[in-house]
């Protein structure tokens, strides 16, 4: 994108949305909500989910839309620092993405197969700590807090 913006481009004087269209048609669905939010964010893009068949979502993107730019321009000409677009980590958000990817309970914890209880048990705590929902605002944290949380239970069963 950088080399599209040219040599006087600048991220930083841009307002970036990017929209989730046709969310009323599911099943034709290509990128999960979690997953299309969770990589606009960690590029600090709004993200917003709209249909055009019914509406939903358009007025809420261009009153954001539009408040942005005014809100560009009344910081002459760069984006106002938010909270939001540092609200999560690449670390986290590309943890997010590994456990989405895991092929089973082991590869979620980051363990190889046979590991010892006090292996599985270190992986789970360094990935709660990351991931809890009380700490970690990222799309999809939830959800992968708690993949998390039901892959130790079922490693730990099996460990004797």
């Amino acid at each position: 994108m950088k080399q599209d913006l040219g040599p006087h481009g600048n991220m930083e004087n841009i307002v970036f949305v990017v929209c989730a269209n046709k969310i009323d048609c599911t099943k034709h669905r290509c990128v999960d909500e979690s997953e299309g939010r969770l990589w606009a964010e960690s590029k600090g893009f709004l993200y917003f989910e709209t249909s055009a068949q019914t509406g939903e979502g358009i007025n809420e993107m261009f009153q954001t839309f539009y408040a942005s730019i005014v809100d560009l321009c009344d910081n002459g000409g760069k984006r106002p620092i938010t909270n939001s677009s540092a609200s999560f980590t690449k670390e986290q958000a590309d943890t997010i993405r590994r456990i989405r990817n895991s092929k089973d309970s082991w590869d979620m914890l980051g363990v190889k197969p046979g590991a010892s209880r006090d292996e599985v048990n270190k992986a789970y705590r360094k990935l709660a700590v990351l991931l809890h929902p009380d700490k970690c605002v990222a799309p999809g944290s939830e959800d992968a807090f708690k993949a998390v949380v039901n892959a130790r239970t079922a490693l730990l069963k099996n460990i004797k």
